[in-house]
Parts: C-alpha cells; structure tokens; sequence
C-alpha cells in the first residue's frame, strides 16, 4: 500500500525528498512536507468553501505567502522548516482549491443564464 501511495505522489510532480519530508513509524511520507500542506489545504477548503463561502483576495494572499515562502527558500535567504513549508503549502493548497470552487460556480451560473 506504501509504494502504491509512493508511486502516486511521484506522478503528481513531487519530489519527494526525504530532508524535506516527514517520517511515520519509519517511513517517508509519499510526498513532501509542503505537498502534504497543499493537500490537505485543498480537501478542508472543499468543506470550507461551502460553510464559510469564499474570500478571493484572502485566497490570492495564502497562494503569495507559499511563493514568498518558496522565494526566500529558492534565494538562501532563509532556510525553510517542514512545519513552514507544511503550513505554507495548506495555506495555498486551500486558497488554489477555493478560487477554482469560486470559479467553477461563477461558470456554472453564466452557463444555466444561457439555458
């Protein structure tokens, strides 16, 4: 079951290294600590997006606090930590997901205006 959610977090593009990820009773997780955050942020904004609506410009500010993170990161600036990238990564992952459920009803309704 390990190597089947290894091979899958590989084809979803991420690196998987292992200074850069978190361990569980010895094993790697199947995709890094900021895949991880990504992730789960996009599975709470599928509930959050419908109990608490959608904020667009907070969405585009938790997608710039990761590209920040990644930046200073990417210029040795600062190093970054796996609880950063973690939260990072959720703080995108629910703002990416939020603004495509945003976007997809804004379509949905212009498309049931042309019924």
């Amino acid at each position: 079951m390990w190597l089947w959610f290894w091979n899958l977090g590989k084809k979803l593009g991420c690196h998987q290294l292992p200074e850069r990820s978190f361990f569980w009773n010895g094993y790697q997780f199947p995709v890094c600590a900021r895949c991880t955050g990504v992730y789960l942020g996009e599975l709470i904004a599928l509930f959050g997006h419908f109990l608490i609506g959608s904020y667009w410009r907070i969405d585009l500010l938790f997608c710039l606090i990761m590209l920040l993170d990644w930046t200073i990161q990417f210029l040795h600036i600062r190093p970054s930590t796996n609880p950063r990238r973690l939260v990072s990564g959720f703080l995108c992952g629910y703002g990416m997901m939020d603004l495509q459920l945003l976007l997809l009803g804004k379509l949905f309704r212009f498309l049931l205006q042309l019924l």
